[in-house]
């Protein structure tokens, strides 16, 4: 058992759903400042966009329950006290960055500045799935409740903004990232189980072809390892991209 080991299938999926991000986010921009009329609510668009943020979300689980089992292998005197401050420390510090992207957003975007995006998301769900990051058909059957119960909400409005985060949405919210609770902690759940089923113990439980060396993957690799980095600085490399390209005016970014 080598606890220092990456998985690079994990790695290469979480890469290409940030590459997948990218590409979605370039089209919301061209759709956002005027440039070209990307119908963004088209059943092709709307399924490109979720199955990028399935994948992503999954990802999360399916990492957080190798960091766990690689965590208990490596400090097995950890007390329950001490493994929850590292989830909470962690948490916590996505939680922070998902707070900085919502001030920034609100001065940039005020009509649709995020509120409770895909940062905050996770870094609540970090903390939230710490009870069950061991768990394996648990993670199962609350998955699927998570997930009907968020498909469930979603054909109600409320008039108060205050669970928002959970899921249930006042009349007329508009924001250009939304991850509420509900249903994406179902897709945390179900990455849980299948890491807990598929990497038992930090290992691979099943054969798989080593392909780490090869040049396609160690570049989808690379971008998974350094999926917030990329996340973070995206959308200021696109949106400075369409202004030296003269097809945006930065003056948008302040209605």
């Amino acid at each position: 058992m080598n606890l220092d080991q990456r998985f690079w299938e994990i790695d290469t999926l979480r890469g290409v759903a940030i590459i997948l991000m990218v590409a979605y986010h370039f089209f919301f921009d061209l759709h956002y400042f005027g440039i070209f009329p990307v119908n963004l609510n088209s059943p092709l668009i709307w399924i490109f966009a979720r199955s990028t943020a399935f994948i992503f979300i999954l990802v999360v689980g399916i990492s957080l329950s190798l960091s766990h089992s690689r965590t208990k292998i490596r400090n097995k005197g950890f007390s329950n006290t001490s493994m929850f401050k590292k989830y909470l420390k962690r948490g916590s510090k996505l939680f922070a960055l998902g707070l900085l992207i919502t001030l920034v957003t609100w001065v940039f975007i005020p009509a649709d500045f995020i509120v409770f995006g895909v940062l905050h998301f996770i870094g609540l769900a970090i903390i939230l799935e710490y009870p069950f990051l061991d768990k394996k058909y648990l993670n199962l059957s609350l998955g699927g409740v998570l997930l009907g119960l968020g498909i469930f909400t979603t054909q109600f409005y409320f008039s108060e903004p205050w669970f928002l985060w959970i899921g249930l949405k006042p009349s007329g919210f508009t924001t250009v990232d939304y991850f509420p609770l509900l249903p994406w902690l179902g897709v945390v759940s179900i990455g849980l189980f299948l890491g807990n089923t598929l990497y038992a113990n930090y290992e691979r439980q099943f054969r798989w072809p080593e392909l780490s060396s090869h040049k396609i993957i160690k570049l989808s690799s690379f971008l998974g390892r350094h999926s917030l980095f990329i996340y973070l600085i995206h959308q200021p490399i696109l949106i400075m991209a369409l202004y030296l390209a003269g097809v945006v005016d930065l003056s948008r970014l302040f209605c």
